[in-house]
């Protein structure tokens, strides 16, 4: 039986994770059992997204790791990326992903000089893709950095929009109790914004206390 995991990733809020769902009507068309979905809403510069995290700790022997682009599994700088597919290679699975050929298993009939021809190719198409999805992040981020300048010479820059149905669930979850995790689960964000809002949060808290305070001293003066 061939076993899949699935990793479905978008980077905001805005964009939407059902757009990624024919992904899974691939891969069960292609004659996999799926053992898993892992969805999430992270950058892909980050090498700490939970679900990745998770879906990699599941991971068993010859179960193969399914996304919809390689760019959803990584944007990182290449040394990086390369880490990240080595941790799944780690636990004997392997990555299937459109615009990366995999070659494994012509690799794993051949030998002498075939088998190395083989598995240098996989390995430098897997680099040109990785190195591809960090060239083109690294592009965007260009073109928005240019965008922005443009739009603050021509006054017209209102700077980023907040988020604020995020921001609330996070206050509200945090001030409910739940951990730092586990809002980031509820929520659908990153840990670190948690931590971001939480604390910008506080500090508000913290800012009226004081306001109050001082409102109180001055109409006893």
């Amino acid at each position: 039986m061939k076993i899949a995991r699935i990793y479905l990733r978008v980077s905001t809020d805005e964009q939407d994770l059902s757009r990624q769902a024919d992904v899974e009507r691939n891969t069960r068309a292609a004659g996999y059992y799926i053992a898993g979905v892992y969805r999430e809403k992270a950058s892909g510069v980050r090498a700490d997204r939970p679900e990745l995290l998770r879906m990699i700790a599941d991971l068993q022997p010859g179960e193969v790791v399914v996304a919809e682009k390689i760019d959803r599994i990584s944007r990182l700088p290449l040394a990086e990326a390369e880490k990240l597919v080595a941790s799944i290679r780690a636990k004997g699975a392997k990555l299937a992903v459109p615009g990366v050929v995999d070659l494994s298993e012509f690799a794993a009939d051949a030998d002498g000089v075939a088998k190395i021809v083989l598995e240098s190719v996989q390995e430098l198409l897997l680099k040109l893709a990785l190195q591809m999805a960090r060239d083109d992040y690294e592009t965007r981020r260009e073109r928005q950095r240019q965008g922005v300048q443009l739009a603050r010479a021509a006054g017209k820059y209102a700077g980023r929009i907040p988020d604020t149905s995020t921001h609330q669930r996070i206050v509200t979850l945090r001030g409910a109790g739940q951990t730092i995790k586990r809002t980031a689960e509820l929520a659908g964000c990153s840990e670190s914004q948690v931590k971001r809002i939480w604390a910008i949060h506080l500090a508000k808290d913290d800012h009226a206390d004081s306001m109050i305070g001082d409102d109180f001293n001055h109409s006893r003066k």
